[in-house]
């Protein structure tokens, strides 16, 4: 049983007469422990294949499973519960809350999660100490460098022990340096806690660090490639 698997996906956008096809008959399966890159120019589809694969887009067709659960045709509310339970969103910008420290932002996800405050408290302590981030736990966004709010939005992420993690360009606002290192972590991270990973990415240098890369264009998603290692 793979923990994400889209299959053949289609997403269509109708205005009055016309139609166009973000994604056509996708299919894409990703297993525990496993990162995997979609690769492609602006307009590909990759970021709706990715907005699908996190149950925040209808597909006009085809289904989506994580850990063997169906995903399509849930009501909004238990939508919105296996969001919450089971994805871990890393975005290009950090999206941080300005006026929540750093620690605060993983325990309002925990709080939103029902995770008790004991747990929360410990759950966020090992994740920022883990991310290189221990003296910035009091920190607010503004105080800290680009690379330290990505790193917090990692650990923001994985707060609630999510299936899947699902990134857009998270080294879109770093330089190469500080972009390997993310990637390097969100690699890492994945494939030690048995989640199943997706990265939308433009930085061809990265693609090394995941286990396949699915070329995408006009819609239409290729056939896996492996990354050699550099």
């Amino acid at each position: 049983m793979s923990r994400l698997a889209l299959t053949d996906i289609t997403k269509i956008y109708r205005s009055g007469d016309d139609e166009t096809t973000a994604l056509a008959h996708a299919t894409l399966q990703v297993e525990a422990g496993e990162l995997v890159a979609v690769v492609g120019p602006s307009g590909s589809g990759k970021t709706t294949l990715l907005a699908i694969a996190g149950a925040l887009l209808h597909p006009t067709g085809g289904e989506v499973r994580i850990d063997g659960e169906p995903v399509l045709g849930l009501p909004p509310g238990k939508l919105a519960d296996l969001r919450l339970r089971k994805i871990g969103f890393i975005l290009q910008s950090s999206n941080l809350v300005p006026f929540l420290t750093a620690r605060d932002q993983l325990l309002y996800v925990a709080k939103l999660a029902g995770i008790s405050h004991r747990e929360a408290d410990k759950r966020a302590d090992a994740l920022l100490g883990e991310l290189g981030l221990k003296q910035r736990i009091d920190r607010y966004p503004e105080s800290l460098s680009g690379g330290e709010r990505q790193r917090v939005a990692i650990a923001r992420a994985l707060m609630n022990d999510p299936a899947v993690i699902l990134a857009d360009e998270p080294t879109a606002n770093l330089d190469s340096s500080r972009g390997r290192q993310v990637v390097e972590m969100i690699a890492r991270l994945v494939k030690e806690s048995g989640k199943a990973g997706i990265m939308v990415t433009h930085d061809e240098r990265m693609l090394d660090l995941c286990d396949r890369v699915y070329p995408i264009a006009d819609g239409v998603l290729r056939e896996a490639l492996r990354p050699a290692p550099v």
